[in-house]
Parts: C-alpha cells; structure tokens; sequence
C-alpha cells in the first residue's frame, strides 16, 4: 500500500502544498486522478469559506460550500456537492494512471463517505495516494487506512519526491 498523507499547522498551507504538487506532476505528464483545491487570491479580511474542487485529470471545477445567509454558523459544506465531486473523481477512475490526489481527507471521509472508495479502490490497484488531511480527522484517516500511512513534511521537494518514488516503483 502506497499512501502518504501530508499536514500543515499554517492555515491554507496543505491545500498549497497538495495543489501546487499536482500542477508540477501534472507538467511532467503523470496521469492523476482525485481532486485539489482552486486556489485564489482571497481578499484580506475574507473568511475563506468558499471552496472550489478542481476535479483531476480535466474535469473541471465543482464548488463544494454553499451560502448559508447572513449570520449563519453552521457547516458551509455542501454534502451534495461533495458527493458530485465524488461521482466526477469515480468516473475518471483509478485504472490507468499514475497517483491519486485528495487534497483533503475531511469529515465527511472521517464518517466514511466523500472519497473514501475512491481512496480504496485506488490502493486496492495498487495506485499511490496522496492526502492532505487536518489535526481533526487526522485519527479517523490513521484508523482508515490501518496506520499505513506515510507522513511527509510540509515540503513540496519531500512531498514531490515522495510521488515520483511511489509513481516508479508502481
């Protein structure tokens, strides 16, 4: 089982690191499959809450929060959107490429839905995992995937030859 997992204490800074690995993979022609953040310039004084998955190879973007109203603090995640998402990253599948990329392991992985089958079917064939995950959920992914993990420094050279590693030894 190849699967690395990578978190940051810096707010914004996993899904940088997972974003910005992918682009350079990507670059270099390695076949993905999974999803990243889009990354934007956000205003200062924004709260950062809205979010845009890019789905992996070319699938275009889905964003996965919606608006709550003013004064709302509940969840902005969007669990149908999510599940979009997921459908999108399935139908790319794992077979015939050379990683999968989730920037974010989250609490709907943590429950056991979001791309947890998409995480499995892609070590079940033998295809390397790279995950971006928080101190929140980080014990539900250890548990997921049976303290398997890899984890790499917030490094983008760690965390990009971690891939290239994994990728040749596939």
């Amino acid at each position: 089982m190849k699967i690395a997992i990578v978190s940051s204490t810096v707010m914004g800074q996993t899904d940088q690191l997972i974003s910005n690995v992918a682009a350079k993979l990507e670059a270099n022609g390695t076949r993905l499959s999974g999803v990243v953040k889009v990354l934007y310039a956000e205003p200062v004084g924004d709260h950062h809450c809205d979010m845009d998955l890019r789905i992996l190879p070319d699938g275009g973007t889905v964003r996965i929060t919606q608006s709550l109203g003013e004064g709302s603090s509940g969840c902005r995640l969007n669990p149908a959107a999510i599940a979009d998402a997921v459908a999108a990253t399935e139908r790319v599948g794992t077979n015939n490429i050379d990683m999968f990329i989730l920037n974010k392991f989250g609490p709907q992985e943590a429950a056991g839905r979001g791309f947890c089958d998409a995480i499995a079917s892609a070590l079940e064939n033998g295809t390397p995992v790279l995950v971006g995950v928080g101190g929140s959920c980080r014990d539900a992914l250890d548990t997921f995937v049976d303290g398997l993990a890899e984890v790499l420094p917030a490094e983008p050279d760690a965390i990009h030859d971690w891939c290239q590693a994994a990728i040749s030894k596939g």
